[in-house]
């Protein structure tokens, strides 16, 4: 009995230039490195240029991701951009990328859960491959937060910064066995009662105005040990697999305890964990594209090694994917 599995043929991100440390924003805002380091992990985070654009940065990633599946963006017929920071309210970032890869066909589209936007677009183009509607997708995590942050506001304003991530899925006949390279299992949530705790005070049908980024911190904390473990277990089980048989855990990078509080929960050791928070802090739907890519490219994720990965965000939302890569 055979079946569609999307299989990952390659991944790329893409960082803006300017690093912004701990030091320079101690000269912003009343805080310093250690208090930094100390609740989130950050050291620092990547700032979009002065009229560089979520769809620079995703477009960017997106090269670098089918140059690293080797393959032709002609070969792409859909393209699912996670993304809160789109260039516009409307079009779609995704479309701007469609048209700069030169791709007329297929579609394109954005997808908007705020840090689980990757986790959401994933599963959304793991879905639309395999009801054989279409062949290959560009899966893209891209943000520009450093547009929505209060830099007055001491509670966010270390914690995020900008990045693009993206990879390539194909559509492949497989038998279905575990071993099987391809998406396993993919499980999203979301609780609407909790929109308060992680959210932007602007809109274009409430203030016609961009907003800010606002954060109670120790309830967003909370809920997300909570919510992610309860998702990660979801899907290991739906697999039948343990978290002893992940190879590598690969988590939204929004905060070091976070990671370290999960990862100590399904008793992942430190060293199977990707961890690349310090040096990009929250980068929301990029982060786990953008350490997915770093983990490749620096030998740890090989070819048959399976990827737990897991996000919470704004909304809340939340979720989790099994991948064998």
């Amino acid at each position: 009995m055979s079946l569609v599995r999307s299989v990952i043929l390659g991944c790329g991100s893409y960082l803006p230039e300017r690093v912004l440390t701990n030091r320079e924003l101690a000269k912003m805002v009343d805080t310093s490195d250690q208090w930094i380091v100390e609740r989130t992990g950050i050291r620092e985070r990547r700032i979009a240029a002065d009229g560089e654009l979520t769809s620079d940065l995703a477009i960017a990633a997106a090269r670098r991701a089918l140059e690293n599946a080797e393959i032709s963006a002609q070969d792409i017929d859909l393209i699912v951009l996670g993304t809160s920071t789109p260039d516009y309210t409307f079009p779609a970032t995704a479309v701007k990328v469609q048209a700069e890869l030169g791709i007329v066909g297929g579609a394109a589209f954005d997808v908007q859960a705020v840090c689980t936007g990757f986790v959401y677009a994933l599963t959304t183009a793991d879905a639309m491959l395999r009801t054989g509607n279409h062949k290959r997708a560009l899966v893209i995590g891209a943000e520009t937060f450093s547009r929505i942050i209060d830099w007055e506001d001491r509670g966010t304003c270390v914690i995020f910064g900008d990045g693009a991530g993206a990879v390539v899925l194909e559509a492949q006949k497989l038998n279905g066995a575990l071993d099987q390279r391809g998406i396993l299992t993919t499980c999203i949530r979301s609780d609407g009662r909790y929109q308060d705790k992680l959210y932007v005070d602007g809109g274009p049908s409430s203030t016609q105005t961009t907003g800010h980024l606002r954060m109670q911190g120790r309830d967003v904390f909370k809920h997300a040990v909570v919510n992610i473990a309860d998702v990660m277990k979801e899907a290991l089980e739906e697999a039948g697999v343990d978290a002893k048989d992940v190879d590598w855990f690969v988590p939204h990078q929004a905060n070091k305890r976070i990671l370290d509080g999960t990862a100590r929960r399904f008793g992942i050791p430190e060293e199977r964990v990707v961890v690349t928070v310090d040096r990009h802090g929250n980068t929301s739907a990029a982060s786990i594209p953008l350490a997915l890519d770093v983990a490749q490219k620096d030998g740890r994720i090989k070819r048959g090694d399976m990827v737990l990965m897991e996000a919470m965000g704004g909304g809340f939302t939340w979720g989790a994917v099994l991948v064998r890569w």
